[in-house]
C-alpha cells in the first residue's frame, strides 16, 4: 500500500470508531430475501451462473513440484488435474478422456509423462494431446486434433494456483482490479506451502461465507481469543468492482503484536497496515485471506450441497521449512484452528433456523456492507432476469464501490 492509501485507511479508522451513526448518505440496505439460502431454483442458478464461472482457487505450486506432478481437484464441482507440464508451466484440464468420458486419473495425486485412460487406453500428453489410440485401425477417418482434453483456465498469483471453468472468463489480475496492487507487497511467489486442512460443515455455504465479510460478530462468538485485541468497531470496509472487498480492524493496542509470531522469517516489503493491523482480503466468491508478514492463512468456503459446504484452510509462509518448522507454528496453528472453530460452532443450527417459517430475511448493518455488496455480485453474475421472483436484491451500494 502506497502513502495515500495508508493515510486514507488509517483516517477512515479512526471516522469509524468517532462515527454515531452510518456515513452521511450511505442508503439502508434492503433485507436479502431468505430464499437466496434455501430455493433450490436459487441455488441452482448460483451454481451455474456464478461458481461455474469464478476463479476459484486449485492449489498451491508446492503441491506439485516436478514437472509432470499433478492434483486431482474436486472442490468446483467437476473432476480437474492441476499439472506442472514438462516444460514447467501450470496448466487445468478436465479428468475426462474424450472417448467414452472415463477419468484419466483415479488418485488424488501423481507424476507422469502424461495420462492414459485406463478403460480404453487413449493416450494423452501433459498439455492434453490426443497422441495414440487403442486399434488405431478402426478409427481411420480419426483427426487427433479434435480430441485432446478439455481444457479449464489456469492462472497464479505468485505460487498461488487458480482455475476458472469460464473459457471467456477475463485474465484473474484483471478481474481482481486494484487488489492486484495490493498483493505485491506480500511476494506470493516466495511464499511456501505450509498445510492445508478441511472441515465438512452442515450448512448452506453462505451462512460461513457471511461470517467472515464482517466482524460485527466478535464480542459474541470471539471473546476469548480474536476480540480481546481487535477493535471491531474501528473496522473499515473497501469495496472493490465484480464482488471483491477489503477490511482493516484495527488493534485494539497499536504496539500489539501477536506473540506467536516473534521470532519468525518475516516478508520485508510488507506495509504498515497489514503490519500492524488485521486486514482480510476477499477474492469473489469464496476467498478470503488475512495475511501478516510472517505467514497467510487461505480461507476457501466450497458449496457441497445446498444444505451442506467444506471449508479448505490453507497456511502458506515465508521460508517455511518442513524438515525444521519454526516451533511457533504448532501454536500457532492450533490458535487459528481454534478460532476457526468458533466461526464454525453454530453454523448447523443456524442452517435449521433458516429453514424454518421464523426466518424471512436479513436486516443488514453498516457493518454488514461487504455481505450487501456479495449478493449483489452475485445478482449480476446470475443476471437480474433470471433470478426467481422475490429473490433478487436491490442495488445500492454502486455509489460506494471504489474502481
Amino acid at each position: 500500500m502506497d502513502a495515500v492509501i495508508t493515510a486514507e485507511i488509517k483516517l477512515r479508522m479512526e471516522q469509524e470508531t468517532a462515527r454515531k451513526g452510518p456515513p452521511e448518505g450511505f442508503p439502508a440496505l434492503p433485507s436479502i430475501p431468505a430464499g437466496r439460502y434455501t430455493n433450490a431454483e436459487f441455488l441452482q442458478l448460483e451454481r451455474e451462473r456464478m461458481w461455474k464461472r469464478a476463479w476459484l482457487y486449485a492449489c498451491h505450486a508446492d503441491q506439485i513440484p516436478q514437472p509432470g506432478d499433478w492434483m486431482l481437484v474436486r472442490n468446483t464441482g467437476s473432476p480437474i488435474i492441476v499439472l506442472r507440464d514438462l516444460s514447467g508451466e501450470f496448466r487445468a484440464f478436465y479428468n475426462t478422456c474424450q472417448h467414452r468420458g472415463a477419468p484419466l486419473v483415479t488418485e488424488d495425486a501423481g507424476n507422469g509423462r502424461g495420462f492414459v485412460c485406463g478403460y480404453h487406453g487413449w493416450s494423452y500428453t501433459l498439455d492434453g494431446k490426443l497422441v495414440a489410440v487403442r486399434d488405431k485401425r478402426d478409427f481411420p477417418d480419426m483427426d487427433f486434433s479434435c480430441h485432446s482434453l478439455k481444457p479449464v483456465r489456469c492462472e497464479t498469483i505468485g505460487k498461488i494456483i487458480f482455475i476458472n471453468e469460464d473459457t471467456d472468463a477475463e485474465p484473474l489480475l484483471q478481474h481482481i482490479g486494484p487488489m492486484a496492487a495490493e498483493l505485491a507487497q506480500f511476494e506470493f511467489e516466495r511464499l511456501d506451502f505450509v498445510e492445508s486442512r478441511s472441515y465438512e460443515v452442515e450448512c448452506n455455504v453462505k451462512v460461513l461465507l457471511d461470517a467472515f465479510l464482517e466482524v460485527y460478530h466478535l464480542k459474541s462468538i470471539h471473546q476469548q481469543s480474536v476480540d480481546r485485541f481487535l477493535d471491531h468497531r474501528g473496522m473499515t470496509a473497501t469495496l472493490w468492482p465484480k464482488g471483491h472487498s477489503r477490511m482493516v480492524t484495527p488493534n485494539r493496542r497499536p504496539d500489539w503484536k501477536d506473540p506467536g509470531t516473534i521470532g519468525m522469517p518475516k516478508l520485508p516489503n510488507v506495509t504498515e497496515i497489514p503490519r500492524d493491523n488485521n486486514v482480510s482480503y476477499m477474492i469473489y466468491p469464496n476467498f478470503v485471506m488475512p495475511p501478516s508478514d510472517s505467514g497467510i492463512p487461505l480461507l476457501q468456503f466450497w458449496p457441497t450441497g445446498e444444505r451442506t459446504c467444506r471449508v479448505v484452510s490453507t497456511w502458506i509462509a515465508p521460508e517455511y521449512d518442513a524438515e525444521n518448522p519454526h516451533p511457533n507454528w504448532e501454536q500457532r496453528k492450533a490458535n487459528w484452528e481454534r478460532i476457526l472453530y468458533e466461526d464454525l460452532q453454530y453454523a448447523p443450527q443456524i442452517q435449521e433456523s433458516l429453514e424454518s417459517p421464523g426466518f424471512v430475511g436479513m436486516p443488514l448493518n453498516y457493518q454488514e456492507r461487504r455481505i450487501y455488496h456479495w449478493h449483489e455480485e452475485l445478482d449480476r453474475r446470475i443476471g437480474a432476469n433470471r433470478v426467481p421472483e422475490g429473490l433478487a436484491v436491490t442495488p445500492v451500494l454502486d455509489e460506494w464501490v471504489e474502481a
